[in-house]
């Protein structure tokens, strides 16, 4: 029995990669989601990439993730990865401006309170808007370059 270590060969193999790499046949590309099916469901489930390497879990690469179907009669769930970065929506964008514009709004509490509210004449800077004057938006829409 010898002591050596294990057999070095001649010719580099890259069968075995540190990348895990999509489950589809033929397809190279590394993974960036993980399939799970629940059978009992009905439901497949495509989540962010396990940190492990299951036996019943498939991984997929981006195109493959985003072209999933499942057999008829099945749901798919598709889980987000919180730590990446999400776009926001146009409804996140419309309730973002609308929360602005409602801030930038005078109250009407602040001006039944006598006009001491902090778009009153009596706030701490002394220079708001009269009551009852409304300030002035500084809200814009720009057009897309694209358009």
């Amino acid at each position: 029995m010898s002591r050596r270590g294990p057999v070095k060969s001649a010719v580099p193999s890259n069968v075995v990669s540190p990348v895990r790499r999509c489950s589809r046949t033929a397809c190279g590309r590394p993974a960036v989601a993980t399939l799970t099916y629940v059978y009992a469901d009905s439901t497949a489930v495509l989540g962010p990439l396990a940190t492990y390497a299951e036996p019943h879990c498939y991984d997929l690469c981006a195109e493959h993730s985003e072209r999933l179907t499942a057999p008829r009669g099945w749901d798919v769930v598709r889980l987000s990865d919180g730590s990446a970065p999400s776009r926001p929506s146009g409804d996140d964008l419309e309730a973002l401006a609308n929360a602005v514009r409602e801030a930038a709004r005078p109250h009407d509490r602040a001006a039944e309170a006598g006009g001491s509210g902090p778009n009153g004449p009596n706030n701490a800077t002394g220079n708001g808007p009269a009551t009852g004057q409304a300030r002035r938006g500084h809200l814009r829409v720009l057009r897309s370059p694209d358009s």
